[in-house]
């Protein structure tokens, strides 16, 4: 660096007095550190001799400790994550025609579920606990937050749900998208023991009161 003026030069002097004093405290510190560890350890070994009396040093057994491998870490959480998902992979070719009822309204319930439940559920007798809304949503969006809710509430101990699929009249044709398939997706969860269309009041022809396994942790 070239150096034009004394005024240069006496700041040039003012920044190099600066930084040797900002090393200068740092080695300082470092230093004040070390013995501070140091007198720590010695208090630490004091003690200890004064607890336990008087120590020997072992002599050397001569003998070679072996390096013992040390095992692999197991990434258990996103094994479990990765089951999770599998799980929840529910099928879009599902063949759900052949289980289900053929009534006035469609309905399913699973094999050792009697009639008398599927009438009871279609009638109100259970109250709606939680619903989830699936309008808009595009089918992979739509599959995983249904199989989360389900999940989700048969977990918390919810037995009655309602699920909007909408009766698809802003669809392309006027068809019903997700009405089929969240009827496939129901059927390959093992949560579900029932569910049937619901009632004009509760959504009619565009949501399904669906009845869970008993289970989880709580009422809510």
């Amino acid at each position: 660096m070239k150096v034009r003026t004394l005024a240069e030069l006496r700041q040039i002097h003012q920044v190099m007095t600066q930084r040797a004093a900002q090393a200068a405290a740092a080695r300082a510190a470092a230093e004040a550190a070390r013995r501070e560890a140091e007198e720590r350890a010695q208090r630490e070994r004091l003690l200890f001799e004064r607890a336990v009396g008087p120590v020997q040093r072992l002599a050397p057994h001569g003998r070679v400790e072996p390096q013992r491998p040390r095992p692999r870490p197991v990434p258990q959480q996103r094994q479990a994550d990765e089951r999770a998902v599998m799980h929840e992979a529910l099928s879009d070719g599902f063949d759900v025609e052949t289980l289900l009822h053929t009534d006035e309204h469609l309905s399913f319930r699973r094999p050792g579920i009697g009639p008398d439940v599927v009438r009871r559920l279609r009638l109100g007798h259970w109250s709606i606990q939680a619903e989830i809304d699936l309008h808009g949503l595009r089918t992979d969006e739509a599959r995983t937050q249904l199989a989360t809710f389900v999940r989700e509430a048969q977990r918390r101990g919810l037995r009655c749900i309602r699920v909007v699929h909408g009766k698809g009249l802003g669809s392309p044709g006027k068809t019903p998208v997700l009405k089929g398939r969240v009827h496939s997706w129901l059927v390959q969860k093992s949560e579900v023991l029932a569910f049937v269309q619901a009632r004009p009041a509760d959504g009619g022809a565009g949501a399904l009161i669906v009845l869970l396994r008993a289970g989880g942790h709580h009422r809510a």
